[in-house]
């Protein structure tokens, strides 16, 4: 009976801990949203609160009238971060599988290089006249896949030591027994059975490409550039403007309602909007999520 009556104080505890836990976590992104809808002349005055005296629409209303834009940048931003996600993962997988071939000749000094590029890299200046000079991906779709996103040296490693510790050795032995090559086992054996650590690195993957503007605004300029802006890149334009809009800089009767403009609501309402997809998309990977980054962490 004591057992169990400290079982049950231990588990209250554990419970509370989480509860407080899920609340720092979920709470900014309730008041982040709630600070969207309430009225500028509220939020200068009282702050940002999660029970606002008076509520307002105008910062989406402001953001809709952008719809055309918007829905454009949405479609830039998906396309990029799907087909950014699958390049990832496969030619992140496909590096990590040879890496884990005890036969394989100067395996080590491979994956040394592989880590090597976690510490070490050319640098920005170097790396940008790489891809405007000889690359060409200034102002095309190139300029949002291929720099810093395409290839990250943590998934190689992380689904490599994935592959080592939760593959058995005894399934490729079978494989190659019963014939199958590398790229047979590759595709029948090791994609099924490390199915959670390439969802899982494909989700970071998919953020890093969702949250990414730096690559914009390094790659992409003028007219042309601005019609392959993605979500991240316009809001962070409208912000701008916004900024300069409401700066008092503009004169006459057009500065006089810009600068009436909420501009606290509308960066919250653009945050939102930003984050909102991934809201949607993390309930259905979380089960893969918690398994790959778990089995993926162990040292192979």
């Amino acid at each position: 009976m004591k057992n169990s009556a400290k079982e049950k104080r231990y588990q209250f505890f554990i419970n509370i801990i989480l509860i407080l836990m899920t609340l720092i976590i979920v709470l900014p992104f309730v008041l982040v949203f709630i600070s969207s809808v309430t009225d500028e002349n509220t939020l200068i005055r009282n702050g940002y609160s999660f029970f606002p005296e008076k509520l307002s629409l105008y910062a989406y209303q402001y953001i809709i009238k952008q719809g055309e834009k918007i829905l454009r940048a949405y479609g830039v931003t998906i396309f990029v971060t799907i087909v950014g996600t699958i390049l990832n993962i496969s030619l992140s997988a496909l590096m990590a599988y040879p890496l884990t071939i005890k036969t394989l000749p100067h395996r080590r000094a491979l994956t040394f290089f592989v880590f090597f590029t976690m510490l070490f890299n050319g640098g920005l200046v170097p790396t940008y006249l790489m891809y405007v000079n000889y690359l060409h991906i200034k102002n095309t779709v190139f300029a949002l896949l291929l720099p810093n996103l395409l290839l990250s040296a943590n998934n190689v490693l992380m689904i490599r030591s994935y592959f080592i510790t939760s593959i058995p050795d005894a399934l490729f032995e079978a494989a190659k027994i019963d014939g199958a090559g590398h790229m047979k086992i590759f595709t029948s054996v090791v994609l099924p059975l490390g199915k959670p650590i390439l969802v899982t690195m494909g989700l970071f993957s998919g953020l890093a490409y969702w949250n990414d503007w730096t690559n914009g605004l390094y790659y992409l300029s003028g007219n042309q550039g601005q019609k392959l802006f993605g979500i991240q890149n316009l809001l962070n334009q409208m912000i701008t403007d916004i900024q300069y809009l409401a700066s008092g800089k503009v004169v006459g009767n057009i500065g006089a309602e810009v600068a009436k403009l909420p501009t606290t609501s509308i960066r919250m309402a653009i945050a939102f909007i930003a984050m909102l997809p991934l809201f949607i998309v993390y309930p259905f990977l979380q089960k893969y999520f918690s398994e790959g980054i778990t089995l993926g962490a162990v040292k192979g």
